[in-house]
C-alpha cells in the first residue's frame, strides 16, 4: 500500500480494493459489520451506509468531491455513524437497501447512499450527490433526526416492512404443477421481439447493456424453430457489439456497457462476470453459425482474460476501472497524433500501409468521441473491408492480426487502469463456464487448461467443507457464500464434467448442491434464499427471482438441479426443479425479458432433453465430435472404463466399438457407432404438449 500523510480509517484493515481506496478519506468509515452498527445504537446516531464499487466511475467522483471534502467529512463523523459497503462483496447488503431507496422511488444505481435509523432501517436514500446537496442532505437529515426523530423511526418501519414483503407475495406467485407448450414459448419469443432494437441490435434501449441470458433464450428458441427473424437479430446483436466501441478492438474484451443505443461509446470498466457470460454466448453462436467473427471474439476475450485478471494461483480477479489518469477511458482511446505517433513504426507488410488500418478502426483526425479522442470500432468485416480495398481478405486478416498485436504492446506503456484485484467465487464460476464452453465448441486445449486451473482453485482456496466461501484475497478467503456462489460453481462444474468426462466434478457439483439445499432452501415458497442460514441476520432475507445482467441465482440453481436430476437419475432434484419453474411461470410468461435464464429451462420442457452417453476407447474424440454440433437440450455422460453413474450403467461398448446410448423421456434409441446416427436420434426426440 502506498505511504500515507493522512491518518486512516477503519477501512485500512479490509482487503477489499474499493474499500482500501477509502481507508485515508478524512470520513471515519467502518466496513459494515458489528461495531459500527453497535456504536450508532449506543450513540443514537443515524447510519450512512454508502455502497459502490472500485470499478464505478461516478463513486469514485463523488469520493473525490465529497468524501474528500474536510467540511464534509467533518459533519458526517460529528453527526453520523458512516458504513461503506463494496456491492460486490456484500450484496445481500446491496440488495435490501437497493431495493428500499427503489420502494422510495428513485431510480436504482452507484454509488447508493443511505440513510438508516440506529438499527439499520432505511428512511432516506438516494445514489450520487454533488457537493452542495449531500452538505445540505447532511444537515436536513441532522436536523430531522433531532426534531422529528418519531416521524423518521416510524417511515423507516414502512420501508423495512417492504423489505419482507417476498416476490412471490408481491406477484402472487402460486405452486403447483405446470405443463408447458410451444405455443407459450412462441408468446414469449413475440414480448421480446417487440422490444428488439432492429438497427443496432439488443434491445430498443439507452444505455445498452449486453443481456447475455436474453441472447441464449433466442439461440435456444432458433434451435426450436429456425425462426429466421430471431436468428437476424440475434446476429445483428453479436456482431454490432463486436464491431463496437464496447468491445476492446486492440485488447479483446467487453466493457460493462455503452452509454448510447448503438453500442459505440462504453462505460470502460471491464468486469469480469461480463467476459465470462460473453464467452459462453459467443461460443454457442458460434456453434450454431459458424460465424467465424465469433470465434475471434472468444479468441481474442480469453487473451484478454488470460492477461490482465488471472492471478497466479488461477483465480480470476473480479475487474479493471474505467478510469486512468483520472479520465474514463483513457488508456483505451487516441487522439489523431497519439495514432499517428504509435503506428508511424509500426511494421506493415508490402502493399498496405498505416492508414489502412486508421480507416478500418474509424480514427478521425477531429475525432469521434469528447476532448479530440477516438473511440475505436468497425463497420465492417475483415473481409468485407479487404475485398473494397483491392486486399486478398487472408492476406489482410494476417496483416491486421499482427497489427493489433503491436499496437497492444504499444498501448501497454500507459497508464494502465485500476484493477480489482479480489477475486468473487460467483464471478469465477461464470467465467470458468465461459472457458468450459469455449472448449467444448473450438477444441482449443488452453482454454481447458486455464478453465482446469481456475476449477482447482475454486476447490481448494474457495471451499471448506461443503461450504463455499465469497471472496479470496492475500490468501484468504472470506464472507460466507451466497447462492449465486453455489449456483454459478455447481454450473460450471457440472459442464466442466462434460467437456472433461471427469466424474470429480459431478461430485464436486452434486455435494454443493446438497448443501444448497439444506442451508438455503425455503420449502414455504419453494425458492431458494440468497443468503445461508447460518449468514448474519439482516433487516431482510432476500430470494433473487429476476434476470438481469447476470442471471438470477434462483434460475441458475433450478437449471443445475435440472440438470443433476438427469445425471444422478434424482427424483428429488428433478421435482425441485419443476416446482421453482412451476412457481415463476407466470411471470415468465409476461416479463421474459426480465426472467430471461428461466425462459431458457422453460425451452428445455418443450422437446425431450436428450441423454447421451458414450463409453467406450473413443468417448472423448466422440464427445469432440457432438459438441461441434448446436444442442443445447442435452446432457453428455461418457467413460473408457466403468463408471457408477446412472446413466452409464449396464453401458458397454458393443463388439468392442466406441458406442453411443441415447435416450430420452425415459424411453432408449438403438446403440449406434457414429456421431452422426447418433445426433439424427437426438434431433428426432419428439416434442412435448
Amino acid at each position: 500500500m502506498p505511504a500515507h500523510d493522512k491518518q486512516p480509517n477503519q477501512l485500512v484493515h479490509e482487503t477489499s480494493p474499493y474499500l482500501l481506496q477509502h481507508a485515508y478519506n478524512p470520513v471515519n468509515w467502518y466496513p459494515w459489520g458489528t461495531e459500527a452498527l453497535q456504536r450508532a445504537k449506543a450513540e443514537d446516531k443515524p447510519i450512512i451506509v454508502s455502497i459502490g464499487y472500485s470499478a464505478c466511475h461516478w463513486c469514485h467522483v463523488m469520493e473525490r468531491e465529497c468524501f474528500e471534502n474536510q467540511t464534509l467529512a467533518g459533519i458526517m463523523n460529528d453527526h453520523f455513524i458512516c458504513i461503506k459497503v463494496d456491492r460486490e462483496e456484500r450484496p445481500d447488503v446491496d440488495a435490501i437497501y437497493m431495493d428500499a431507496v427503489q420502494t422510495m422511488g428513485v431510480q436504482g444505481g452507484w454509488p447508493l447512499n443511505v440513510f438508516l435509523t440506529p438499527d439499520a432501517k432505511p428512511f432516506y436514500g438516494g445514489t450520487y450527490f454533488p457537493p452542495q446537496p449531500w452538505g445540505q442532505l447532511l444537515v436536513n437529515v441532522t436536523e430531522a433526526y433531532k426534531k422529528q426523530k418519531e416521524q423518521l423511526l416510524e417511515s423507516a418501519e414502512g420501508f423495512s416492512d417492504h423489505s419482507s414483503v417476498t416476490d412471490v407475495q408481491k406477484y402472487g406467485l402460486l405452486s403447483g404443477e405446470a405443463s408447458y407448450s410451444m405455443r407459450e414459448l412462441d408468446g414469449m419469443f413475440e414480448k421480446l421481439a417487440s422490444k428488439f432494437d432492429r438497427e443496432s441490435g439488443g434491445m430498443n434501449r439507452a444505455p445498452k447493456f449486453p443481456m447475455p441470458s436474453i441472447c441464449l433464450f433466442m439461440l435456444r428458441y432458433f434451435g426450436l424453430t429456425e425462426n429466421a427473424e430471431c436468428l437476424t437479430q440475434l446476429k445483428l446483436t453479436l456482431d454490432r457489439m463486436a464491431f463496437g466501441g464496447i468491445y476492446d478492438q486492440i485488447g479483446g474484451g467487453f466493457a460493462r456497457y455503452s452509454v448510447d443505443g448503438e453500442w459505440f461509446a462504453p462505460h470502460f470498466e471491464k468486469m469480469l462476470y461480463d467476459n465470462g457470460q460473453l464467452l459462453s454466448l459467443y461460443a454457442e453462436a458460434y456453434a450454431a453459425t459458424k460465424e467465424d467473427l465469433y470465434w475471434e471474439v472468444v479468441l481474442q476475450t480469453v487473451e484478454f482474460v488470460q492477461r490482465e485478471l488471472t492471478s497466479p494461483e488461477g483465480g480470476f480477479y473480479s475487474a479493471l476501472d474505467a478510469d486512468s489518469e483520472g479520465i474514463e477511458g483513457r488508456f483505451y482511446v487516441w487522439t489523431d497524433e497519439e495514432w499517428r505517433q504509435a503506428t508511424e513504426k509500426l511494421f506493415v507488410p508490402a502493399g498496405m500501409n498505416a492508414d489502412l488500418f486508421k480507416e478500418y478502426f474509424n480514427v478521425d483526425p477531429e475525432g469521434n468521441w469528447e476532448h479530440r479522442y477516438n473511440i475505436l470500432h468497425r463497420t465492417l468485416r475483415e473481409e468485407e473491408f479487404a475485398r473494397l480495398n483491392g486486399i486478398d481478405p487472408l492476406a489482410f486478416k494476417a496483416a491486421l492480426e499482427g497489427f493489433r498485436q503491436q499496437l497492444l504492446t504499444v498501448r501497454a506503456s500507459r497508464v494502465r487502469p485500476g484493477l480489482d484485484d479480489k477475486i468473487l467465487c460467483s464471478w469465477n464460476g461464470l467465467m470458468l463456464k465461459g472457458l468450459v464452453d469455449a472448449y467444448r465448441v473450438f477444441g482449443d486445449r488452453s482454454f481447458l487448461e486455464l478453465a482446469l486451473q481456475n476449477a482447482e482453485f475454486l476447490k481448494n482456496h474457495m471451499r471448506k467443507g461443503s461450504q463455499l466461501y465469497h471472496s479470496y484475497k492475500n490468501g484468504r478467503a472470506a464472507i460466507p457464500g451466497y447462492l449465486e456462489d453455489y449456483a454459478f460453481v455447481i454450473n460450471a462444474y457440472i459442464y466442466l464434467y462434460q467437456a472433461t468426462f471427469s466424474e470429480e466434478w459431478l461430485k464436486e457439483a452434486k455435494v454443493l448442491t446438497d448443501y444448497v439445499v439444506d442451508h438455503f432452501y425455503d420449502p414455504l415458497e419453494e425458492l431458494f434464499f440468497f443468503t445461508d442460514i447460518t449468514a448474519e441476520k439482516l433487516i431482510a432475507r432476500k430470494k433473487e427471482l429476476f434476470d438481469n445482467v447476470i442471471p438470477a441465482s434462483n434460475s441458475v440453481m433450478a437449471t443445475n438441479l435440472y440438470w443433476l436430476g438427469l445425471l444422478f437419475d434424482q427424483a428429488d432434484y428433478t421435482q425441485l426443479a419443476a416446482k421453482m419453474l412451476a412457481r415463476v411461470k407466470k411471470l415468465v410468461i409476461a416479463e421474459p425479458q426480465f426472467l430471461s435464464n428461466w425462459a431458457c429451462l422453460f425451452s428445455y420442457q418443450i422437446k425431450p432433453t436428450a441423454e447421451v452417453a458414450i463409453v467406450g476407447p473413443e468417448a472423448d474424440v466422440f464427445r469432440r465430435e457432438i459438441d461441434q454440433m448446436y444442442c443445447p437440450n442435452k446432457v453428455l455422460v461418457g467413460t473408457s472404463m466403468e463408471s457408477h453413474l446412472p446413466l452409464l450403467q449396464d453401458r458397454h461398448p458393443v463388439g468392442g466399438k466406441t458406442t453411443i446410448y441415447v435416450c430420452y423421456n425415459r424411453v432408449c434409441q438403438m446403440p449406434v457407432f457414429t456421431v452422426n446416427e447418433a445426433m439424427a436420434q437426438v434431433m428426432g426426440a419428439g416434442k412435448v404438449s
